[in-house]
């Protein structure tokens, strides 16, 4: 079985965040859908606050600290990347840019990409289309068609006049799911294995 690797980007700030409410939502609900496809699902969620000093420090001194490297690592051997910020001042937030700002433009190229944002209010939703998905445009990404936006009226209450969360979770990680189907363009291979000696030997033998 084949495996997918999904790195989840959390921004929120405060704890419980509604960023990692959503984020935690749009990974769960990414993860059922490629194992009914057929693959394997490794995710790992990543708290961007709890990196913050890390992230600084390397703007500084150009060096990314272990934890911080650690994450950077992930995030270039990920074959997607679900990435979900709080909106400030009409855009992502700083933390999450700096974020993006510390990583290899060129190692997120190809990559499937899914986009999230939370805010006060349903007018801060065009985040989605004017700030998150040019940046990922730019980084070369393949990007999901359908962003989550979640406002204050989508905790608690599916009764709004609009597509419950929960629906619209599932449309935008289905559409995660097909990107990730088949082969994945920029896909980093494998660590080489060392095989044992005998088969080597073996290999060689065959090959006379």
């Amino acid at each position: 079985m084949e495996t997918r690797r999904i790195t989840v980007l959390s921004a929120g700030l405060g704890v419980p965040s509604s960023s990692r409410l959503l984020a935690d939502q749009l990974a769960a609900s990414a993860e059922r859908q490629l194992r009914a496809a057929g693959y394997q699902a490794t995710i790992d969620i990543v708290e961007l606050r709890d990196l913050a000093v890390d992230i600084a420090n390397n703007f500084v001194t150009g060096y990314a600290a272990p934890r911080l490297a650690d994450v950077i690592a992930g995030v270039e051997n990920s074959d997607a990347i679900i990435a979900v910020s709080p909106v400030f001042s009409a855009s992502y937030s700083g933390l999450f840019k700096s974020f993006i700002d510390v990583l290899d433009p060129k190692s997120l190229e190809g990559k499937a990409v899914l986009l999230g944002a939370t805010g006060g209010t349903d007018r801060h939703q065009m985040v989605l289309d004017y700030a998150l998905r040019p940046l990922f445009s730019y980084l070369r990404t393949r990007i999901a068609a359908t962003g989550i936006f979640a406002g204050p009226q989508d905790w608690g209450n599916t009764d709004d006049g609009g597509s419950p969360l929960s629906a619209r979770v599932d449309r935008a990680a289905g559409e995660l799911v097909q990107l990730l189907s088949g082969p994945q363009p920029h896909r980093k291979n494998d660590a080489l294995e060392s095989l044992p000696f005998e088969q080597l030997l073996a290999g060689i033998s065959a090959g006379r």
